[in-house]
């Protein structure tokens, strides 16, 4: 991998010396845990500034992530749709499926140079988990994940592949049983072994410095597309589209584009059975119960109720089942560099399918609600205008998801 893809640091001016993006950001973590954030800051910031680190993570991302993943014109898509042209940052084509092995790379490396052989993770939709194990096999660590018995039972293959890689699948039945009790859990363990333990934390949530440090392991996925979307269309997109759950996987690429005031920058987030329903995960979307608050040692924008009691979501999609989202897009939506928007469960389950129907490829159903937008966008501009959706990661985990909603529907 050419230098110019090493993960670079401090190129933006957020998050300022405390973790904040504007008012949104922090650290608010029990007191046992913040000499463990001190030492990470200081162990990050060392290894990124060291070339030894940078050609290791280079040289794993090379020959054993398989990057760069390419950007594929999809071009039954754009002619069915009749607009702009479509094309997709195929980061499902990275190992084990989808865009959290970037993460998960850097920060077992990180683990292992600070010696914490011991990795607890969270899961959703068990991709950050299958990553987190996938690593941990790599470089020897041992490896404990954590994930709602609800996202258990819909991710089962993801579940069988985390065990055959040898970490240890940790069941959470408190709460509503999905990522956010998950995160919790994660949470307690570490408090407890703090001195032995990383804590591979899968988006850009939790205290500082965590939505620093994912959002610059996910920013090879952005770097890679803005030279790849050259070479391919003749220029830079127009629209730059990608599911928000945390939104680890938006950040990756909205952070090389960022700066461009002619690029649109679109996040999409899970809007379940709709917004007036209340069973969504739609933190920006629902005027209701949306609003800043703290949530897993990070304030930003939180689905919460009169009395700041966290309120259960919905989504078809487990990875976008969360009632938070990652501080940095609160700051980018409060500054108006990116907007955001949320699609139905019914029209991620059709985006899924028009995209295999159409393309051959079988999206993952997070990245599929990218994929509605897409659809509901690309008639509207004109067919010179130029879309780059991220296609987080692929479907084979969501199967069984599927099969079961559209038996529900036909």
């Amino acid at each position: 991998m050419d230098e110019n893809v090493y993960i670079k640091t401090g190129v933006t001016n957020v998050p300022d010396e405390g973790g904040y993006f504007g008012e949104y950001g922090g650290r608010f973590v029990p007191e046992t845990l913040v000499p463990a954030l001190d030492e990470l800051i200081v162990a990050y910031k060392e290894a990124m500034a060291d070339p030894e680190f940078q050609h290791e993570l280079a040289h794993l991302q090379t020959t054993y992530t398989g990057r760069p993943t390419p950007v594929t014109y999809a071009k039954r898509l754009s002619e069915h749709l009749g607009g702009a042209q479509i094309y997709l940052k195929r980061e499902d084509l990275a190992h084990t499926g989808a865009h959290k092995i970037n993460n998960a790379i850097g920060q077992a490396l990180l683990a292992k140079r600070m010696g914490k052989h011991r990795i607890v993770a969270e899961t959703g939709a068990g991709q950050h988990g299958v990553a987190s194990a996938t690593v941990s096999a790599l470089l020897g660590l041992d490896c404990h994940v954590y994930m709602g018995s609800v996202d258990m039972a819909r991710q089962k293959p993801n579940v069988f592949r985390m065990k055959l890689l040898g970490a240890e699948v940790i069941p959470v039945e408190s709460g509503s049983k999905t990522l956010k009790d998950a995160i919790n859990e994660a949470i307690r363990d570490w408090v407890t072994n703090v001195r032995t333990t990383f804590y591979l934390l899968g988006s850009a949530l939790g205290p500082h410095p965590y939505p620093m440090m994912v959002r610059d392991f996910q920013s090879v996925i952005g770097t890679e597309a803005r030279e790849q979307i050259v070479k391919e269309a003749g220029r830079l997109p127009d629209v730059c589209i990608a599911c928000v759950g945390g939104g680890s996987n938006a950040i990756g690429l909205f952070h090389a584009f960022r700066d461009d005031k002619n690029i649109e920058l679109i996040g999409v987030e899970a809007g379940g059975h709709g917004i007036a329903s209340g069973e969504h995960a739609a933190r920006f979307a629902d005027p209701n119960m949306g609003r800043p608050g703290v949530l897993q040692g990070t304030r930003s924008f939180v689905l919460q109720n009169a009395d700041g009691q966290i309120m259960n979501t919905h989504s078809v999609s487990a990875g976008l089942d969360y009632a938070s989202v990652g501080p940095e897009h609160a700051y980018f939506r409060e500054n108006e560099i990116a907007h955001y928007t949320v699609a139905t469960d019914d029209e991620a389950l059709a985006a899924f399918q028009t995209l295999c129907k159409l393309e051959g490829i079988i999206p993952a159903l997070e990245s599929s609600h990218g994929v509605a937008e897409v659809i509901k966008r690309a008639p509207t501009l004109p067919k010179d205008a130029v879309i780059l959706v991220n296609l987080s990661g692929r479907g084979d985990k969501d199967l069984d998801t599927v099969i079961k909603e559209l038996g529900m529907n036909v």
